[in-house]
């Protein structure tokens, strides 16, 4: 099997942590218009977020993100605790956790790392720079990166 058909194959599971409708559009289309090949997953807010990564209630059922996307800014459990929480879980703590906010506050970067986060990108808002960010998310987190793998393997 060649590269390329494999990476066809093994789509990435990404899940999108975002509660602001514009960004989770913005997103998807950029995500589209780049072509990654990946199944965008989207929560809006924390405890829904951690509700899908552990497989609880609605989200039984939800695959095992490869990648989350998470802001910071949320209801109910902000970004901030979202990570801290995954990070602190045995089960959870090896999935690589890119914080894509529109905070550029050095406070937010620092805690953000301090807890953990494998990457902290500042979103910005006119969609060609985000599609842009979204090109070179996919050029490093999934053609350069090697993922832990998928549970079973």
């Amino acid at each position: 099997m060649s590269e390329e058909t494999m990476v066809a194959t093994n789509l990435v599971e990404i899940l999108l942590v975002e509660d602001n409708p514009g960004d989770v559009e913005l997103t998807r289309e950029a995500f589209e218009e780049a072509r990654v090949r990946n199944r965008l997953h989207m929560v809006g807010d924390g405890v829904e977020a951690l509700a899908f990564l552990r497989r609880q209630g609605r989200y039984a059922q939800a695959p095992r993100p490869d990648i989350v996307l998470l802001d910071l800014n949320l209801p109910k459990k902000s970004g901030l605790e979202v990570l801290t929480e995954l990070k602190q879980d045995p089960d959870l703590r090896r999935i690589p956790v890119i914080v894509l906010t529109t905070s550029q506050a050095e406070e937010d970067i620092v805690k953000s790392y301090h807890a953990h986060a494998n990457a902290y990108v500042t979103k910005p808002v006119d969609f060609e720079k985000f599609l842009a960010v979204v090109r070179r998310f996919e050029d490093f987190w999934l053609a350069v990166v090697r993922l832990p793998p998928k549970e079973g393997k």
